[in-house]
C-alpha cells in the first residue's frame, strides 16, 4: 500500500515512462506510444524518456497517423534510432507490424484476446507474441524485445503496458482503455 501511494499519483507521472502515452488523448496514440514506452523501459529513466520522446517526434507526435500512413521515405530517420539493444532493425519491424495490424484493427486490445479457449493472461501473452512475430519478414533479433511466458519470462514490461491500458483509478496514472483483460489476470 505504501508503494502504491508513492507511485500511483499524478506527481510520479512526469518522470516515468507512463508520461509518454499521457502526451496523447487518442486511444490508438496512447496504445502505440505506451507499447514503445513499455518496451524501451529499461535503463535510466531520463534516457528512456528522451528516447521515447525522440520516437514520438520522429512520428510527428501522431503515432497512429504515422503508423497507418508512413511511406518508405518517412522511415529514413528511424535508421539512426537506438536505445540500448533496441536498434533500427527492431524499430522498423515494430513500425511495419503496427502498420499491418492497425490497418485491420481499431485497438491493440484485440491483439491480446488470446486463443479464445482459455482466458488466462499467460495464454494472451503467448498469443500476442505469436501474432507479433507472424509476419514473414520478422527479424529474429527483435524477439528479445517482446517477452513470452512460453520462454519462462515474467513479461514485466508487457504486463506493465497491459496494466497501463486496463487499470483505471481516481489517481489518473493508468488509462483504463481496455476492459477485455481483468486486472486479476495480470502477472
Amino acid at each position: 500500500d505504501e508503494k502504491v501511494q508513492l507511485y500511483n499519483q499524478p506527481g510520479f507521472i512526469p518522470n516515468d515512462p507512463i508520461s509518454i502515452p499521457h502526451l496523447f488523448s487518442k486511444k490508438q496514440d496512447i496504445e502505440i506510444s505506451g507499447l514503445f514506452a513499455a518496451v524501451l523501459a529499461w535503463g535510466q529513466r531520463k534516457t528512456i524518456l528522451n528516447k521515447c520522446r525522440e520516437l514520438m517526434r520522429m512520428m510527428d507526435h501522431a503515432p497512429h497517423d504515422f503508423v497507418i500512413n508512413h511511406t518508405e521515405s518517412d522511415l529514413k530517420p528511424f535508421l539512426a534510432f537506438k536505445h540500448r539493444t533496441f536498434n533500427a532493425t527492431d524499430t522498423l519491424y515494430f513500425l511495419h507490424w503496427l502498420q499491418w495490424y492497425y490497418r485491420e484493427n481499431d485497438s491493440l486490445a484485440l491483439a491480446f484476446r488470446g486463443s479464445g479457449k482459455v482466458d488466462r493472461i499467460d495464454e494472451r501473452l503467448i498469443s500476442f507474441y505469436e501474432l507479433f512475430f507472424s509476419l514473414e519478414d520478422f527479424p529474429g533479433r527483435t524477439k528479445k524485445h517482446i517477452q513470452t511466458p512460453a520462454r519462462k519470462s515474467a513479461c514485466k514490461r508487457i504486463n506493465m503496458f497491459l496494466r497501463w491500458m486496463t487499470r483505471k483509478d481516481d489517481q489518473g496514472g493508468e488509462f483504463g482503455l481496455w476492459d477485455q483483460i481483468k486486472l486479476s489476470e495480470l502477472i
